[in-house]
């Protein structure tokens, strides 16, 4: 096994990128949703975000897997929070960064963390011994540059076991909430497995929004004009604006990937009197919904939960998909039907006095949010099993 670091999907190319990834769907592998952020200055300089891919090879250069890895200046559009680790960090006169994580940029969606034609989904054993090769690497890297550390955020829980706890590597877990199809046929036999008192409110929620004659639309990103992307982007950047902050990605990435990627883009619209109102932009593979990007230009009561939820899991529901997982946070999607799993990730911290610190609290923080794990069960809104 040979490996190479990159620091562009260019320097790469498509055809050596395609050959390493192969056939998988997953829409975050592909290599136009990696171009799209570095053509777009959604990440690059300026930006925080330093691409540097880790392309794996056999011993004849024939491309295997490739790891996406970033250099950050900062902790924004993670989703796996650690401030108070970088606070420490400055108030003992450290430096936390410049840090390396291997993730999907402004994407808190789990998955594999290793593109691979070997192993598109992932679900290979023989194949996962991957992962801690390349943590290695990875350690090796970090070393040689004097990085404080490297974090694999959102990993699938089955490759994080393989990484042995140890004195060098620390585990942390989340919670999120996500939809899954137990063979429901369609919405009204969805709501059909939700208590009584549940199910009407859940239907009186789509009725609000329909009394308020608001008309819904689901348009795949191929089929979206510019006025729509215009229209949607606004809306992005609505959702951030109102915390006194600037999204992320540019317009230009979500244009792009309309056109490079569109058969993998749902863009759910809202509109009253033919003028849009509100929009959530998911991406989709044949197996999972991935969203979601969303803002409003009107506040309508319950109108969020129809435009990220409802439609989404309606979607779902019409293209046979097995998995809804509508990004990070959020209680309030517990009524909805989503159900919360743990995230994953594993941390390389450097400094050995800094490691035990952040390893003892990674251990007090995964009982509480097992506990509250345990205890969002209970909200769930489906009948109970007798």
């Amino acid at each position: 096994m040979k490996a190479q670091w990159f620091n562009s999907v260019d320097q790469i190319g498509e055809a050596k990128w395609q050959a390493a990834i192969g056939e998988t769907r997953y829409p975050f592998a592909q290599f136009a949703f990696h171009q799209a952020l570095e053509q777009s200055h959604s990440i690059g300089d300026g930006t925080g975000w330093y691409p540097e891919y880790l392309l794996v090879m056999d011993d004849d250069d024939s491309p295997l897997a490739i790891a996406p890895t970033y250099l950050k200046t900062h902790s924004q559009g993670e989703f796996v929070f650690d401030w108070s680790w970088a606070d420490a960090y400055q108030r003992y006169g450290m430096r936390y960064f410049p840090k390396r994580i291997w993730a999907i940029p402004f994407s808190p969606v789990t998955g594999v963390r290793l593109f691979s034609h070997l192993d598109p989904n992932g679900d290979d054993v023989a194949f996962s011994h991957l992962y801690p090769a390349l943590a290695d690497i990875m350690t090796q890297a970090n070393q040689e540059r004097g990085f404080s550390s490297w974090h694999l955020l959102f990993a699938k829980p089955e490759h994080v076991a393989l990484f042995a706890p140890s004195k060098d590597l620390l585990q942390r877990i989340s919670c999120q909430f996500h939809w899954f199809n137990r063979g429901y046929k369609d919405m009204d036999d969805y709501f059909s497995h939700f208590s009584s008192r549940k199910r009407k409110t859940a239907r009186k929620e789509r009725e609000k929004v329909a009394k308020e004659g608001i008309k819904l639309t689901r348009t795949l990103g191929s089929d979206l004009t510019s006025a729509d992307i215009d229209f949607f982007y606004l809306c992005y950047q609505s959702t951030y604006a109102k915390r006194g902050q600037q999204g992320y990605l540019t317009r230009e990435f979500f244009r792009q990937l309309a056109e490079t990627m569109g058969d993998q883009i749902l863009l759910v619209q809202a509109f009253r009197d033919d003028e849009p109102i509100a929009a959530s932009w998911c991406f989709f593979d044949h197996h999972s919904l991935y969203g979601r990007y969303w803002g409003c230009m009107e506040e309508v009561d319950c109108l969020h939960f129809e435009v990220c939820y409802y439609q989404g899991i309606e979607f779902c529901l019409e293209k046979g998909l097995q998995h809804f997982d509508p990004g990070t946070q959020g209680e309030h999607k517990i009524a909805r039907g989503f159900e919360p799993v743990f995230s994953h990730s594993v941390h390389y911290i450097a400094h050995d006095g800094f490691r035990d610190a952040i390893g003892n609290f990674c251990e007090e923080e995964a009982q509480a949010v097992r506990e509250y794990h345990q205890d969002t069960h209970a909200l769930l809104p489906f009948k109970q099993e007798t």
